[in-house]
């Protein structure tokens, strides 16, 4: 993989989460990790939409919204998931 390739987790906080139709999620506000292998299992998302807020999405101990990380298809100026697999 080329280093332009590469992504620190420090450039994807704050990054805008949406759907690859263009529906806003809100915006990365940690990540959760498998801290053995380093696996990527969660988004912490911030800032929520109402849109987002209505769909009953899984939520951490704290009440933030977690996005699977296996849900991320492309990674840019925003964070693009699939709608279909966290629903």
């Amino acid at each position: 993989m080329a280093d332009e390739d590469k992504k620190f987790s420090r450039q994807l906080i704050g990054k805008t989460v949406v759907s690859k139709t263009g529906k806003r999620f809100g915006e990365v506000g940690d990540i959760v990790f498998e801290t053995r292998s380093g696996e990527l299992i969660h988004m912490v998302l911030i800032n929520p939409t109402s849109y987002t807020e209505k769909l009953e999405l899984e939520k951490d101990k704290q009440g933030n919204i977690l996005i699977p990380f296996s849900a991320v298809i492309a990674i840019g100026d925003f964070m693009v998931i699939a709608e279909e697999d966290i629903i």
